[in-house]
């Protein structure tokens, strides 16, 4: 028995050695469920961005009403959005994720080995990589609704490159206000969606079923006898799982946010971290909290003192209301609802 532990433990290392760290963590906390209207649940999305140099990334406030477009190219859709929401764009040119006022959540993380067009899809509308969580933000309440415009896929994906030439191989998190919860991953043109009530936890490649895979092998050993402690993508993915599962559930926001602020510093890299026989590791360079229920987004950059947060509630997300936008340059004092700081802006332009 113990060579066969062996032997399966070598095979996951085998598995896991090929892992170049340089991505993110997302996880779900959900709060107490027993004798509680699903509405008044406590959900909050954490996720940690890791790279291995700083990616400048601000906060943007849109309102309903504003006319989009998905791409330069001709042909490209165009929408007017419905719902106000909340933004992470970094480098002031694409939407990393965010939420919207009716509390669905999308995140986007690195997965290596995506390919987002085919013959197929070559014919189809163009959408950038830079707005698609913005469009998808923009008209759809719940993960159901999404769900079902990326089965029509009526478009054809494509990203800018960035950070000296870096393909922007992404999947995504979807979460709505019900714990309705999806997975989307592109594989050669072809998109693959995993659905299910509250999904715990994403981290980067391999690909969702290959890493569930994983962790169900690492359930049998449990986590209270031993876990993977390095910062590669599966041991990262295991120990989030592990922890959420583990944690007192409360409905409490404040300590809901501390319980999951927790689980995050355990499943992100260490600011500055290097090694010289890796290269491509990546150090955390700042976390975010999406607080479902209250419809509360945080903004935690490592190199500061506090965590901040916008009200998206207080924010005028009216029809010709203006874009507001928080630049975390700025940042290095704020501490609690900064949502006043928040300033008229013109919008991001897209990385087309």
């Amino acid at each position: 028995m113990k060579f066969r532990f062996l032997m399966c433990f070598i095979a996951f290392l085998a598995i896991c050695g090929v892992e170049k760290a340089d991505a993110c963590s997302r996880v779900l906390y959900v709060g107490d469920t027993t004798n509680t209207v699903n509405d008044s649940v406590l959900r909050i999305v954490g996720r940690s961005l890791d790279w291995k140099t700083p990616i400048p990334t601000n906060v943007y406030v849109y309102p309903r009403g504003m006319k989009k477009v998905s791409d330069n190219k001709p042909g490209a859709i165009e929408w007017v959005s419905k719902y106000g929401a909340v933004y992470a764009v970094s480098y002031d040119g694409g939407i990393t994720e965010g939420m919207n006022e009716k509390g669905l959540v999308i995140n986007g993380l690195f997965c290596k080995g995506t390919v987002y067009a085919n013959a197929e899809t070559e014919g189809r509308p163009p959408m950038s990589m830079a707005v698609f969580v913005g469009w998808l933000l923009d008209l759809n309440a719940t993960t159901p609704e999404v769900v079902k415009v990326l089965k029509e896929q009526n478009f054809n994906i494509s990203g800018a490159t960035f950070d000296g030439g870096t393909v922007s191989a992404l999947h995504w998190g979807i979460t709505d206000a019900q714990g309705r919860s999806a997975i989307l991953e592109f594989d050669h043109g072809k998109i693959n969606i995993y659905e299910g009530q509250d999904i715990p936890m994403l981290t980067n490649d391999p690909q969702y079923p290959a890493m569930t895979a994983i962790n169900d092998y690492w359930k049998k050993v449990n986590g209270v006898n031993f876990m993977p402690g390095t910062v590669k993508s599966p041991d990262r993915f295991v120990r989030g799982d592990f922890f959420q599962h583990h944690v007192e559930k409360t409905n409490d926001a404040d300590l809901g946010l501390a319980i999951t602020r927790s689980i995050m510093m355990n499943v992100s890299v260490p600011y500055l971290y290097a090694i010289e026989t890796e290269p491509n590791v990546s150090s955390t360079q700042w976390r975010t909290y999406a607080n479902i229920r209250d419809r509360l987004y945080y903004f935690d950059l490592v190199t500061n003192l506090g965590t901040y947060y916008i009200d998206l509630k207080k924010c005028d997300l009216r029809p010709g209301a203006s874009v507001m936008k928080l630049d975390n340059s700025k940042s290095k004092d704020f501490i609690g609802d900064v949502t006043s700081k928040l300033e008229k802006h013109a919008p991001f332009t897209p990385m087309f």
